[in-house]
């Protein structure tokens, strides 16, 4: 019974990841300018913002609640921007199903969520299986961008980015500020950006 049920979810979940290659794939395809993942959009202004001051590219937005996706859309629709587009999907399965044909740019990571206690420590998004599934999706020069409002996230997250092998911690300037539901309610206590290798 286990071992079906078992085979029931990994079924359903590579099922989620082809329709997701598909929709990135149909979207993506022909791009040439950069290619943008945001994991966690939130409500989506950040992600919508950076659309309008680089319409020359392709944006993604993922995030796993609905509704949060549901009031990105409308940001998009009501300015009419064609270069972004939200989608509802577990933050591994889009990187799984990102095309392989078209590169990832950059991936933003802005206040995702801290995990605070130790034992939940291997789901943060910094950690190092999730920093090696993003290098998985990425090619060298992909940068990655984090921001959070947690001290204690921050430092744990940069002591796992400097000991990571494929990733190397940099000085790139930060390249779009706007609002954001997470960023406007919390702050920013500190920002870090690296560089695939």
């Amino acid at each position: 019974m286990g071992g079906d049920g078992r085979e029931i979810a990994e079924a359903r979940r590579a099922e989620r990841i082809s329709l997701l290659r598909e929709k990135l794939d149909e979207f993506l395809s022909g791009n040439t300018g950069e290619a943008i993942l945001e994991i966690g959009c939130g409500h989506g202004h950040w992600l919508a913002s950076l659309a309008e001051n680089r319409p020359e590219s392709r944006m993604v937005g993922v995030d796993l609640i609905s509704r949060r996706i549901r009031l990105a859309e409308g940001k998009t629709d009501r300015r009419g921007l064609g270069n972004v587009r939200f989608m509802k999907a577990e933050a591994t399965e889009a990187l799984e199903g990102w095309p392989d044909t078209v590169p990832i740019s950059a991936i933003f990571l802005l206040h995702p969520d801290p995990w605070p206690k130790k034992r939940h420590a291997k789901n943060r998004m910094t950690g190092p299986a999730f920093l090696e599934r993003m290098a998985k999706a990425s090619e060298v020069g992909t940068e990655l961008y984090f921001r959070t409002d947690d001290p204690e996230f921050f430092a744990w997250s940069r002591e796992t980015l400097e000991a990571h092998p494929q990733w190397k911690v940099s000085d790139l300037p930060w390249p779009h500020e706007a609002g954001s539901y997470f960023k406007d309610m919390l702050g920013v206590y500190g920002a870090l950006t690296a560089v695939r290798m």
